[in-house]
């Protein structure tokens, strides 16, 4: 079935639950903000984002509380990443954007410092590729990433995208132009590598998160 900007919106409205051999990729809630404050509080994590450190705890829970709705709505498409054995929630992953007509998805991801250096920034974005693949029929999975962010960059790679190239003072984040580094990977590749069988190994497909 060809996919649609509605049927998207069909799908993420309920959006499903996605294991792997260590997490669970789910909803995100409102109960999640005392979790998702642990990081998002850290200017060493934001510096390479969009977006600026949170104030306060009462921040993160009213993000958390608005996004019901966009959630219900089907317009918004990330996850809470949580680690399954000990439902901590560690971070996010999901898509920034797609463009349908081109079956083309971008990725993105955060993930709290304290988990760093375990290899689920990678796990999270394997299972979120392949469902852009096997789930949303998408041809091209990318990735963008701020001059300097050498870890996410290393991500990317480690997931079998491909750096494609750097745009010069692409854009206008937080009052200063900056470079902006892009990442691929398309269909073809993700299966003719061994990544989309490796994760269909240990990727599940669960119910969706209520």
């Amino acid at each position: 079935m060809e996919m649609t900007r509605s049927r998207l919106g069909r799908i993420f409205s309920k959006i499903p639950t996605l294991r792997t051999g260590r997490l669970t990729l789910r909803k995100l809630l409102p109960s999640d903000y005392r979790d998702m404050y642990e990081y998002a509080c850290s200017r060493q994590v934001t510096e390479y984002l969009l977006w600026s450190p949170h104030a306060d705890a009462d921040q993160t829970y009213r993000y958390l509380e608005a996004l019901q709705q966009s959630y219900r709505r089907g317009e918004f498409f990330d996850w809470a990443v949580v680690i399954t054995e000990t439902g901590k929630m560690i971070g996010t992953c999901g898509f920034t954007s797609f463009d349908v007509e081109n079956r083309r998805a971008e990725i993105g991801y955060v993930l709290n410092p304290a988990f760093w250096h375990n290899g689920f920034a990678r796990e999270a974005v394997l299972a979120v590729t392949e469902f852009a693949f096997a789930e949303l029929g998408m041809n091209r999975v990318e990735a963008h990433f701020i001059r300097g962010n050498d870890r996410s960059l290393r991500v990317m790679k480690s997931c079998g995208m491909v750096f494609e190239g750097m745009l010069r003072q692409y854009m206008l984040i937080k009052g200063a132009y900056r470079d902006i580094g892009f990442c691929g990977i398309t269909r073809d590749m993700f299966s003719g590598s061994g990544y989309y069988r490796r994760v269909k190994e240990i990727g599940r497909f669960g119910r969706p998160a209520r």
